[in-house]
C-alpha cells in the first residue's frame, strides 16, 4: 500500500512539472499559426522549421519562467523524552527529590562544630540536611550517664541550634527513616543513595564504607589536613616540649594547628622552648606527624 502511494505521488509530481512545457508548446503552435500567412512564400521545409523552432522556444520559455512552488523542508521528528518518574517511597507516595548539592550532616560533623565556620566562608554550599535519626542520636548522647559523652551531645545540640539560626545558611530537617535497621550509619548511606547528596562526616569508617558504595563524601578532617601549613625537612622551628614521647628520650611538641611534632633527644626538656630541625614528615590516616632533632648550637 505504501509503495503504491509513493508511485502515485511520483506520477503526480511529474505531471505538475510537465504542465508548463505543454502549455508553452501550445502557445508556440498558436504563435506559429498566426505567422503562417507570412511564411507561405518560403519553401515548405523552411516554413515547418520556423514553426518547430517557435514551438520549442515557447515551450522552454514557459518551463523556465513558470513560477515554481516553494520547497518544503521536512524536519524529522525528534522523539520527546519521557517525563521523569519520581522515585516511590516506602509509603507508596512519590519520594521528595532533593537536589544533588545537598550536604547530609552526620552526628560527628554536628558535634565537631567546624561545619559552621567553614559554611560561613562560602566554601561549603548549602542546603544542609539533618536527618531526624541523627537528631535522636545526639539527644541520646546528651542524656548519657557518662560525663564526656553527655558534654559532647550537648555540644552537638548547641552547634545545631547555631547552624539553624544562621540566616545565610539553609538547613533542612529530613524525617525520612529506615525502621528495618537501627544502625545510624546504614541509614545515612541509604539516605545519601536515594537523594544523591554529599555525606559530610568526620567518621573514618563511615567515610570508607560510603566511598565503597559510590557515595560522595566530604570529610572535614581531610580538609583540615590539606590546609595545614607545609613543613619541609631541613626547616628550623622553635617549639615548647610539652610531654615525653613513647620512645626513650623523645619529647612531644605541637604546631599551632595541632600537628604533633616528635623531638628526638627532647625527653628531658619538658616545659622548655627548644630549637629543632625537621628531619621528616609522615602522612597518616590521623594526620601529619613531624619528626625533628635538636638543633646544633
Amino acid at each position: 500500500m505504501k509503495v503504491s502511494q509513493n508511485v502515485a505521488g511520483a506520477h503526480q509530481g511529474a505531471a505538475k512539472n510537465a504542465l508548463p512545457y505543454v502549455l508553452g508548446a501550445l502557445a508556440g503552435m498558436v504563435a506559429a499559426g498566426s505567422l503562417f500567412p507570412y511564411l507561405k512564400d518560403l519553401p515548405q521545409v523552411a516554413s515547418y522549421g520556423v514553426l518547430a523552432v517557435l514551438t520549442i522556444v515557447s515551450s522552454v520559455g514557459f518551463g523556465v519562467l513558470w513560477p515554481q512552488p516553494q520547497s518544503i523542508q521536512v524536519v524529522p521528528s525528534v522523539p520527546v523524552s519521557a517525563p521523569k518518574v519520581e522515585k516511590m517511597g516506602d509509603d507508596g507516595k512519590p519520594a521528595v527529590t532533593i537536589e544533588s548539592k545537598t550536604k547530609i550532616l552526620d552526628t560527628s560533623i554536628i558535634i565537631d562544630g567546624r561545619i559552621i565556620d567553614i559554611a560561613a566562608t562560602g566554601f561549603l554550599e548549602p542546603p544542609f540536611l539533618v536527618p531526624n535519626f541523627v537528631l535522636r542520636e545526639i539527644q541520646l548522647i546528651s542524656d548519657s550517664p557518662d560525663a564526656i559523652k553527655r558534654n559532647r551531645g550537648r555540644r552537638g545540640l548547641d552547634m545545631l541550634n547555631q547552624l539553624q539560626k544562621r540566616s545565610d545558611l539553609e538547613v533542612k530537617i529530613s524525617y525520612k527513616d529506615y525502621t528495618e535497621t537501627r544502625e545510624v550509619d546504614q541509614k545515612l548511606i541509604r539516605l545519601a543513595k536515594e537523594t544523591g547528596g554529599y555525606l559530610v562526616t568526620n567518621d573514618f569508617n563511615l567515610n570508607k564504607v560510603a566511598e565503597l558504595q559510590g557515595i560522595r563524601v566530604l570529610n572535614m578532617n581531610n580538609l583540615a589536613n590539606a590546609l595545614k601549613p607545609v613543613v619541609l625537612p631541613g626547616e628550623e622551628l622553635e617549639l615548647q616540649v610539652v610531654k615525653e614521647g613513647k620512645d626513650e628520650n623523645q619529647g612531644i611538641a605541637y604546631l599551632e594547628d595541632g600537628t604533633m611534632v616528635v623531638v628526638e633527644g627532647g625527653g628531658k626538656l619538658i616545659g622548655k622552648k627548644v630549637k629543632i630541625n625537621v628531619t621528616s614528615v609522615i602522612q597518616t590516616n590521623a594526620g601529619k606527624m613531624v619528626f625533628t632533632k635538636l638543633a646544633q648550637k
